[in-house]
């Protein structure tokens, strides 16, 4: 193995048809194998070569060719076919089994012309072939048509590189944004501590299903006094973080567990609260909500003051589906009017209703997710499908309705993954 400013090239002839226009890359040189068992047809190739601008090395014979490219990340070779030994095609196979790093350019040297032999040449892994006696000009458009291919497989392999870092980074920050989410789930869970609460003379369960990570739904209950309990059940637009978060700020406003925060009780001293007006509280949650919180959220709302003592509910519907009283008869009865959601107008009025549960009678608030709940087919459950759902349940506990409702919402759209959040409250009363 030599260089090719080792070998005496100043001493051949240099043919006329030989093209001695300028480098590639003078800085940084294409390396080319010249592998042939004549050195005289070794010698004019790299004297052509260096001309060109090309770093050149010798072999001759395919097993000395192979040994340099182990050692050395070859650019380009320029085989003979017709070699003792290893001829070209073989040595082409064996060079393409070689593990590296960039690709290496191929060129074929036959005096073969027929279809047969070119295209096992091909099939061999070679790139190209030039037939013998063939012009040096020619040669050298095919080596810069190689080295084109050879940079653009370059860049490829580093724009991969660039976009496998890439997609590495994002798979580590997903791993993270994964963490958190997973952590502000549990988070968003602690806001329903107890799925069952005992009140003495009625029991709530509570129910809650993000549709991802976390949801915008809340359902939740407090104590008013030892004969009132307030239960509410609200749907903040939207999914995600942001929703989640807004979420949680409006769980600090109906907190069961700071009364002088709970905007729906009225602080009258010495640590009694009274219910305040279930219109009036969302009248000012949609006060507070246009004038302190920055955003295009809004959310629905049904809230419920129920007196344990008589079994009479002061409500409010803002938007939200209609609240439901499911009869120890096993009737039901739609409640509420409507209303507008919180957060949209300022002037918004919201108005309360009255009515009464009996002994074993049960209310029941729910989130839009379970009657907007989609079937394979894009039909929605709706309020009429959850009412036979609920009547299929007689005599059941209010935790087990949950549970029976949302068995039967998965089996209605066909999975357990909702596109909605799916949340519901259900107040049993004992009279």
């Amino acid at each position: 193995m030599s260089r090719a400013s080792l070998f005496p090239i100043q001493d051949i002839p240099t043919p006329d048809l030989w093209d001695d226009e300028g480098v590639t890359n003078p800085d940084a040189p294409p390396l080319v194998l010249v592998v042939d068992d004549s050195a005289m047809q070794r010698a004019m190739l790299m004297k052509s070569l260096s001309k060109w601008g090309y770093d050149v090395l010798e072999a001759e014979s395919a097993m000395d060719g192979l040994a340099i490219c182990r050692e050395h990340d070859i650019t380009m070779v320029i085989s003979d076919w017709m070699m003792p030994g290893m001829n070209g095609p073989e040595f082409c196979h064996a060079f393409r089994q070689l593990e590296r790093e960039s690709y290496g350019y191929f060129i074929l040297l036959t005096s073969k012309a027929e279809s047969r032999e070119v295209a096992e040449g091909l099939n061999s892994g070679a790139d190209d072939f030039l037939t013998k006696p063939f012009v040096f000009g020619e040669l050298k458009a095919r080596l810069r048509a190689g080295e084109r291919i050879v940079a653009m497989h370059s860049q490829l392999v580093q724009k991969n590189r660039v976009l496998n870092n890439a997609l590495t980074t994002i798979q580590s920050l997903y791993d993270n944004v994964e963490r958190d989410l997973s952590e502000a789930r549990r988070l968003q869970e602690s806001l329903v501590p107890e799925t069952e609460v005992e009140f003495g003379r009625g029991r709530a369960a509570l129910m809650l299903k993000p549709s991802g990570h976390v949801g915008g739904d809340l359902v939740g209950q407090f104590r008013v006094s030892d004969t009132m309990v307030g239960l509410f059940s609200l749907d903040v637009s939207g999914h995600g973080v942001a929703s989640a978060l807004m979420t949680a700020r409006l769980a600090g406003y109906l907190c069961g567990q700071s009364p002088t925060q709970n905007i729906a009780l009225v602080d009258q001293g010495h640590g009694v609260f009274v219910a305040r007006n279930p219109a009036e509280t969302v009248k000012l949650l949609n006060q507070t909500l246009l004038r302190e919180m920055e955003t295009d959220h809004y959310f629905t709302m049904a809230l419920a003051m129920v007196d344990l003592k008589t079994g009479r509910m002061n409500c409010v519907q803002a938007g939200h589906p209609h609240p439901m009283i499911l009869r120890a008869d096993g009737q039901i009865e739609e409640l509420g009017g409507g209303g507008m959601p919180i957060g949209l107008l300022p002037d918004a009025r919201y108005d309360s209703f009255n009515a009464k549960l009996r002994p074993n009678d049960k209310l029941i608030l729910y989130s839009d997710g379970v009657t907007e709940a989609e079937n394979p087919q894009g039909e929605p459950l709706d309020e009429a499908g959850l009412i036979g759902m609920l009547q299929r349940t007689p005599g059941r506990d209010g935790a087990e309705i949950l549970n029976d409702v949302l068995v039967d919402l998965e089996v209605f759209c066909g999975t357990s993954e909702f596109s909605d959040d799916v949340s519901g409250l259900i107040f049993e009363y004992d009279g």
